[in-house]
């Protein structure tokens, strides 16, 4: 397993997110070393979807509007139909979302977590993964729809359901894991010059 540690981790949600969704990737992430955080356009919790019902709430560790995405090596986007519904009307999400793409920066999205990714206007021309009702928006959004369990293109990774997390979770770690190795050798560059 790739060792993620000091890899600081963006995992931005609200009300309404696939409670197993946020849960075992973080719980992956945090086991690999990374610094994980709730960032949500809610000030102190978020609550959670568990499959029909309200689950638990999480803490938020940084209001939306104080996080800022250059402090983040990595998103993170969970799914649940609510969550990245809200969060494709919220404009700070949006850019905030754009930000890791511009910067190249990886991203794991899982379920409909890639509507935030298309309105982001980052799906023209990759190859995503997603919960099959999304099949058409990706489309229309310029993206080829893949119906595997994890997808890699390039620093994005997507997946289409809950019993795709076990792959989900590795991919996600091997691409964070990539990306934590440039950012040594972007520092080793910066700390010889």
């Amino acid at each position: 397993m790739p060792d993620l540690n000091g890899l600081k981790v963006a995992i931005l949600v609200t009300d309404g997110f696939e409670q197993v969704e946020l849960l075992d990737p973080r719980k992956a992430l945090d086991e690999a070393g990374a610094e994980t955080a709730v960032v949500s356009p809610k000030d102190k919790e978020a609550r959670g979807w568990k499959s029909t019902e309200w689950g638990v709430n999480i803490p938020v560790d940084q209001p939306l509007s104080q996080a800022r995405p250059q402090d983040f090596d990595a998103l993170l986007l969970p799914g649940g139909v609510m969550n990245p519904d809200k969060l494709r009307m919220e404009p700070k999400a949006v850019e905030f979302v754009k930000a890791f793409f511009e910067a190249d920066k990886p991203v794991a999205a899982i379920c409909h977590g890639p509507w935030t990714i298309i309105e982001a206007g980052a799906a023209r021309g990759r190859k995503v993964a997603s919960w099959p009702s999304l099949k058409t928006d990706l489309r229309n959004a310029g993206a080829e729809w893949i119906d595997k369990e994890a997808v890699v293109d390039g620093n994005l990774v997507t997946a289409r359901k809950p019993d795709d997390i076990p792959a989900f979770n590795r991919a996600m770690i091997e691409v964070f894991g990539r990306a934590r190795g440039n950012l040594r050798g972007a520092a080793a560059t910066w700390r010889a010059s």
